[in-house]
């Protein structure tokens, strides 16, 4: 067997993977086809590049779910957590990141790397069959000629879903005579996102707008493709209910504006650069036409002159049928020298990507090396996100998540004492459990990286 393994996509999971790999002492070809072809969301060619927001949301690792992912991906030597740290922004309790910076880190650390080949070029369907071991992380835009490839070979047909980017506005064209600087409740420093207010009045004229603007239009193919629901574009949460909005990502708890009276829905943006020159609209992804989000968004108090660095848009994300079609250690049972890692396996959110690809590297460094690496526990983080998406879930109406608490096996509802442990108290629970049940897999980790030359 070869120790050169083909990565195929630089993305997050890719990268991630390639690392992995490299680290435990084996050549790695990571196959990028951007610029050589180039996507419907991706803007440059850096491998990394994060293509919706810049947050890799909570680094609460007490109590959420995808902060002790954090936590747990730090101790196992992820790649993109180490860089993700060296380019953070002020966000409040979530770690975002500069994603110019960050990508740059992430391009360089895998070009510096004595063991890693970086090839543009696409991987047009499934890889040769003299490549051993490849790692498919093409994440949710595959290109047609690979997801083809994964539909003849699993038998499959692909599951797919419509993901929404938000706009990113000038920092400079913010009226902050009608914004103010505060993170809700005062996280983080406080000070970490912009807030543009708006009266119940506004508030309503701006659900009317969004519900009755020209938005894209959608090919025949895609029309029977559902949403996921953790990216909703923000005109279809408005279409389910005048309220939702001001109920969802413009709620005006914890935020007290300086310049009036209480709001009655809040816009925040957030810092998307390590200037602090761009700041995203959160929760604002979308489909409306771009002249439509112009207009629209500038009727936000506080956004009447905004000057857009990016409008929202939309793209198609694929994924397989992760329970049916892949094995325990990420495999595919059709064809196990190949593995697949990143949302292509039907994980959702940058951190589960970089997991997935953390996790599928390892597995396929200690197969080459004849080496024991077990999943890791169910109880941790890792474990649960890797379970959902080779068993865990319902094949049946399997669908892309974020990992969260209740794909973990739930832990005791009383205490020693008896006394019942629920609210925030609980979920420290999973996050003390997963900690211990962390440690002898990392020692298994540390031991297959410790024999790389």
């Amino acid at each position: 067997m070869t120790r050169t393994v083909h990565v195929i996509g630089g993305g997050l999971a890719g990268s991630e993977s390639a690392w992995q790999l490299a680290n435990a002492g084996l050549s790695v070809i990571l196959h990028e086809m951007r610029p050589v072809r180039t996507t419907a969301a991706h803007q440059t060619d850096g491998l990394a590049e994060l293509v919706c927001s810049n947050s890799l949301r909570s680094d609460d690792a007490d109590y959420n779910a995808v902060g002790l992912l954090h936590e747990e991906m730090r101790k196992a030597g992820s790649l993109i957590l180490t860089m993700a740290d060296a380019h953070k922004v002020p966000a409040g309790g979530a770690l975002a990141v500069d994603r110019d910076g960050f990508s740059q880190a992430v391009q360089s650390a895998l070009s510096g790397h004595p063991r890693v080949a970086i090839q543009r070029e696409e991987v047009a369907g499934l890889p040769p069959a003299e490549w051993d071991n490849a790692i498919i992380a093409t994440g949710p835009l595959t290109s047609p000629a690979m997801a083809e490839g994964l539909r003849g070979l699993t038998g499959e047909e692909s599951l797919a879903f419509f993901d929404a980017i938000a706009p990113i506005v000038t920092k400079e064209s913010v009226d902050f005579s009608k914004a103010w600087f505060q993170s809700r409740y005062d996280k983080g420093t406080g000070s970490d996102y912009i807030n543009c207010p708006l009266t119940k009045d506004q508030y309503y004229a701006f659900i009317d707008g969004l519900i009755a603007a020209d938005k894209v239009d959608f090919h025949d193919w895609e029309k029977d493709t559902p949403y996921f629901e953790g990216c909703l574009p923000i005109e279809v949460m408005a279409a389910r209910g005048r309220d939702t909005l001001a109920y969802g990502p413009m709620k005006p708890v914890g935020l007290t504006d300086p310049n009036g009276p209480k709001s009655f829905a809040v816009v925040q943006l957030r810092q998307d650069n390590a200037l602090g020159t761009l700041y995203n609209l959160v929760g604002f992804q979308t489909k409306l036409r771009h002249g439509e989000q112009a207009r629209i968004f500038r009727s936000i108090p506080g956004l009447e002159q905004a000057e857009f660095a990016r409008l929202g848009g939309l793209h198609r994300n694929t994924f397989v049928n992760g329970p049916r079609v892949l094995d325990g250690f990420l495999r595919l049972k059709a064809q196990p020298r190949l593995r697949l890692a990143g949302q292509v396996t039907g994980c959702e959110g940058y951190v589960e990507s970089a997991a997935i690809g953390l996790l599928a590297g390892l597995f396929t460094a200690a197969d080459i090396l004849g080496r024991d690496l077990p999943p890791p526990p169910p109880l941790t983080a890792l474990g649960a996100l890797l379970a959902h998406v080779t068993g865990g879930a319902n094949a049946e109406t399997y669908q892309p998540m974020n990992i969260n608490f209740g794909l973990f096996p739930p832990p005791p509802e009383r205490d020693d004492n008896g006394r019942r442990v629920k609210g925030r108290d609980r979920k420290k629970l999973y996050s003390v459990r997963a900690r211990e049940a962390l440690v002898p897999w990392l020692h298994a980790v540390e031991s297959l990286r410790a024999e790389a030359p």
